[in-house]
């Protein structure tokens, strides 16, 4: 459980989207500061005080370690910075899919281990942002990327939560955010998805499941993979 009032956050992919929700959502929560992390901080636009824009792009192992040594004093992670280039798993071409791996998998992997110890001190949290589609193969390349992240948010678990800190793996289907924006299907709102995330934070989830979607393919997951990719192969 993680009172949010005087904490210290930092928020990756701050300047858009469910980012910009996390940073607006916890100013009015309380908490004493929130690093905006983005790899272009200029285009952080809320002009709170206690919001501090901070380069980072989580790829470069140089710039993780100056943002940890620039926000010495967090105690919540918020792993949201992420990409889709959704693409066969099977095509010969497999940059997007490496892209997808660097950012989605490795990038909060870097930002979690160089804050692990800080955490720790300070009994806080790390909230990892995934996806449904972590759950079922449908985006390609997409869900690769977001099943390494599941994976790994519950490998996380098992080593932060005996020092105190509190692992939260975030699911849902589509969210009204740039990224979808192609996408014609329906949508939850961000300020909806980020509510839920805070409520989880405050009440020690360990997942939020954010929307229906997320909760209809994860209450499936216990049934044989023929019988819940039947659907979709009748379709094809």
């Amino acid at each position: 459980m993680t009172t949010l009032t005087d904490q210290t956050v930092l928020v990756t992919g701050a300047n858009r989207g469910l980012g910009r929700e996390f940073v607006e959502q916890f100013l009015a929560r309380g908490v004493a500061r929130v690093y905006a992390a983005a790899r272009n901080p200029e285009s952080i636009t809320t002009h709170d005080p206690r919001v501090i824009p901070l380069q980072l792009d989580v790829t470069d192992p140089e710039s993780v370690a100056h943002a940890a040594e620039t926000a010495h004093d967090v105690s919540i992670v918020v792993n949201n910075a992420g990409i889709s280039t959704p693409t066969p798993v099977l095509s010969t071409d497999t940059a997007n899919l490496r892209r997808e791996l660097e950012v989605n998998l490795f990038g909060p992997l870097a930002v979690t281990t160089a804050f692990a110890d800080r955490l720790a001190d300070r009994s806080g949290a790390v909230v990892n942002v995934a996806s449904a589609l972590a759950w079922i193969g449908l985006g390609g390349s997409y869900s690769v990327s977001k099943a390494a992240l599941w994976s790994a948010t519950d490998s996380m678990r098992l080593d932060l939560t005996p020092r105190g800190v509190q692992v939260v793996g975030v699911y849902m289907g589509y969210v009204d955010t740039d990224m979808t924006t192609g996408v014609d299907a329906p949508k939850t709102a961000p300020a909806d998805v980020v509510r839920q995330v805070l409520d989880g934070l405050e009440a020690g989830a360990v997942e939020v499941l954010a929307d229906q979607t997320a909760r209809d393919v994860r209450a499936a997951l216990d049934r044989p993979a023929d019988e819940r990719y039947a659907p979709f192969a009748a379709a094809g």
